[in-house]
């Protein structure tokens, strides 16, 4: 899931595949693990990744592909416990990633005809975005993917009318009871729809959770498949995205090799590296490595998973509510950098792990990772550092 809003040191949890006609460009991806290359990385971002370590995290990976090779960096320890860094394959939690491979999946099936884009919800789930003034009838496919539905957070972390979700609707996943509870989409939904909409339809963009549990819904219903079977059968599979999965349901824990997840509660390191996270679904349950989350990007940017007209759509942006000078299209965001560069990607935060994406248009890809979320704007800001610093060549 998304859950830093940037600029603010509150850190809040509301923000966790085509037919034949693709088949020919989907099957000749290059699955093998790329050679990683022996140039020594810049000063800068060394020191970069040093000062993640020195403000407050365990650690941190950062792993860059393009015109200059493959590069494993890492800093800090992958578990307290042993004193290991992350290895350079490490699976993690890529939270709010998730949400480009939804999309994904959902355009190329408005590629194939089976759904629209500007189409309203109720016609493909009638009956689910319903209740307290919610209202399906008048929210489009388009505007879930945007966050511009107006739906509220079914974690409770919206705002309405200007202030907090009450107490009572809020669903803390990092609370014991919840951390080890199973939740179906239909149930997340409901649970949204017991709160009023945040403003109306199309009235601006904030982003919300529940938008991709629906979408993720949505899938199921056009296909007959769940989200996770069809992202397997569009995108892991064909690009051989051997590390790269849904956790099944029950599966609490991450695949070998992967770095121990830490989170701060009341100001204690808690080892969150196993937890259910069917709370996240659709909208940030997915589990990667750096070199894989570079490759689907590479993938998508490059036009080998969706066709120009859906890739374009996918490109057209609003204001993004959760940094300043992003746009955010549909599950895909644009990213200013100092250097000037056009980056793409997305990002996700879960408890226990934060995965900042992006790709350069010179073809320079970076997944910068760390095992635990940032407590305060400096945290945060030192790991955003390290990602500019390699996305403009460090």
């Amino acid at each position: 899931m998304n859950i830093i809003r940037r600029n603010s040191t509150r850190v809040a949890l509301s923000g966790i595949a085509v037919g034949a006609i693709f088949a020919a460009t989907a099957c000749s991806a290059d699955t093998s693990t790329p050679a990683t290359t022996t140039a020594a990385p810049s000063p800068a971002l060394v020191r970069a990744l040093d000062q993640v370590v020195a403000s407050g995290y365990p650690g941190i990976q950062a792993v860059i592909d393009g015109p200059g090779g493959h590069r494993v960096l890492t800093a800090g320890v992958g578990d307290l416990q042993t004193g290991t860094p992350f290895a350079a394959d490490a699976q993690v939690r890529i939270g709010s990633n998730t949400k480009t491979f939804v999309t994904t999946v959902l355009l190329q099936l408005v590629a194939e005809d089976k759904v629209q884009l500007d189409a309203p919800i109720e016609q493909y789930l009638p009956g689910v975005v319903q209740g307290n003034g919610n209202d399906g009838h008048r929210i489009t496919v388009r505007q879930l993917m945007q966050h511009t539905s107006g739906i509220p957070d079914y974690l409770g972390h919206g705002t309405v009318d200007g202030g907090m979700a009450s107490e009572g609707t809020q669903l803390d996943p990092t609370s014991e009871a919840i951390r080890w509870q199973r939740f179906e989409p239909a149930e997340l939904v409901r649970r949204a729809m017991a709160m009023p909409p945040n403003y109306e339809p199309g009235a601006r963009a904030e982003y919300t959770n529940t938008n991709y549990i629906v979408l993720g819904m949505l899938i199921e219903k056009v296909t007959g498949r769940s989200p996770a079977a069809e992202i397997t059968r569009r995108i892991i599979e064909p690009l051989g995205l051997r590390a790269t999965y849904f956790p099944a349901p029950g599966d609490t824990g991450i695949r070998d090799p992967h770095p121990a997840g830490y989170h701060s509660i009341e100001g204690k390191r808690v080892d969150f590296t196993n937890t259910e996270t069917s709370w996240a679904g659709a909208a940030g349950a997915m589990i990667s490595t750096g070199a894989e989350v570079n490759r689907f990007f590479s993938a998508l940017l490059g036009g080998k998973l969706l066709p120009a007209a859906q890739l374009a759509e996918m490109q057209r942006t609003v204001p993004f509510d959760r940094e300043p000078g992003a746009g955010y299209g549909l599950g895909l965001i644009h990213r200013p950098v100092p250097c000037g560069k056009e980056v793409w990607g997305h990002g996700g935060s879960i408890p226990g792990f934060e995965v900042r994406t992006g790709v350069a248009a010179d073809g320079t890809a970076v997944v910068v990772s760390t095992n635990q979320l940032p407590t305060n704007q400096a945290e945060f800001d030192a790991v955003e550092n390290v990602f500019k610093v390699a996305i403009c060549g460090g």
